[in-house]
């Protein structure tokens, strides 16, 4: 759309950086989205340079409720041109097709509008044609999707007077619809986002257990602008779950400085609220040492060597060597307090 014609905009001034927004405003994650998970062959060699983000254009026409759908123009070989439309929806929401069908008619009448600015009359020739758009509803929760995914089934007596009832359906992409393994195989920015995305408490954080292989070639290829908005995914799932505002910086830290190595260890195998709670009964000394050796069994399991688990955890390697040769002998249990204990027994003996 022409840059010209912007200050005919109307802002909207709730627009929040929502979920879906966040996501697809990148060029890079969207095209992800057309290539990889919409099945439609014309799209796969889409790249991000093709995108060209229009969603300022139609703001006018989003509610203040739904202000996370963004639309882009698609620029596909020579001319041809198309429109993508997507809405993001973390409920069930059963008119979504009459919203979508609105939005189709409103970009439309835009595309009808600026053709006829440039060449009057043009739109009434035989020889005219309107953009195609693909409608894509992105959705977030963990209910299956319900809602009917055809324009058609939401009128009355559809059947009965199906000719002359406008018909389209809409591309579902929903967060729980991939098996973890599916989106792993991607290996893409997205993929990384949606499993991020679809965690609701701290144990689905801990159960996350990401290949090391799979996290080394997302954070290496990713370019930044991408790993600033897995960063930030990241940071609001985690504050959803209660995780500490400084654990919370040091991964989006780890994320955008490319450290893929352990980055979700720290939460596998204990809670982190817990061991706070732990850590003020106890004292903070013993809390410290409990959430160490936890780290490091957490590492353990993965069978990384001292050096690794050293720099990470930012200990020394004659620290954590110890912690890992008692820890070895109550593999796979890892009692911390037994290790604990055990630790406490050799300073005492070095006495």
């Amino acid at each position: 759309m022409q840059e010209n014609e912007s200050n005919k905009i109307i802002k909207n001034s709730k627009v929040a950086d929502s979920g879906g927004k966040m996501i697809f405003e990148n060029a890079t994650l969207c095209s992800q989205l057309l290539r990889d998970y919409s099945g439609i062959e014309v799209l796969k060699d889409v790249k991000p340079e093709d995108i060209e983000d229009v969603t300022e254009r139609f703001i006018p026409m989003f509610t203040e409720e739904r202000e996370a759908d963004v639309v882009k123009k698609v620029h596909l070989s020579g001319e041809d041109i198309f429109i993508t439309l997507i809405e993001h929806k973390s409920s069930i929401d059963y008119n979504v097709n009459m919203q979508i069908f609105r939005y189709m008619a409103y970009i439309w009448e835009d595309y009808e509008n600026q053709m006829e600015a440039k060449h009057p009359g043009i739109s009434h020739t035989k020889g005219f044609k309107y953009p195609p758009i693909l409608p894509i509803v992105y959705y977030e929760d963990s209910p299956s999707w319900t809602a009917d995914d055809s324009f058609k089934q939401r009128i009355a007596l559809g059947n009965v007077f199906g000719e002359y009832i406008p018909n389209f359906k809409y591309i579902l992409i929903s967060l729980n619809s991939f098996e973890k393994e599916e989106l792993l195989e991607k290996r893409d920015g997205l993929s990384l986002v949606m499993l991020i995305n679809r965690i609701r408490n701290a144990e689905e954080f801990k159960e996350l257990n990401l290949p090391d292989d799979y996290l080394s070639s997302l954070l290496e290829k990713s370019p930044q602008d991408v790993l600033g908005v897995i960063a930030r995914v990241t940071a609001v799932v985690l504050r959803k779950i209660n995780v500490p505002e400084d654990e919370i910086q040091d991964m989006v830290d780890r994320i955008k400085e490319r450290k893929h190595m352990a980055l979700f260890d720290n939460f596998v195998g204990y809670d982190v609220q817990e061991e706070r709670r732990r850590s003020k009964a106890e004292g903070i000394e013993i809390g410290a040492e409990n959430l160490l050796i936890r780290q490091v069994c957490g590492h353990l399991t993965k069978n990384r060597d001292i050096e690794t688990i050293a720099d990470y955890l930012d200990q020394s390697e004659d620290e954590i060597r110890r912690i890992a040769e008692i820890a070895s002998k109550c593999a796979p249990e890892y009692d911390v307090d037994k290790i604990r204990e055990e630790l406490n027994k050799e300073k005492e003996a070095v006495k």
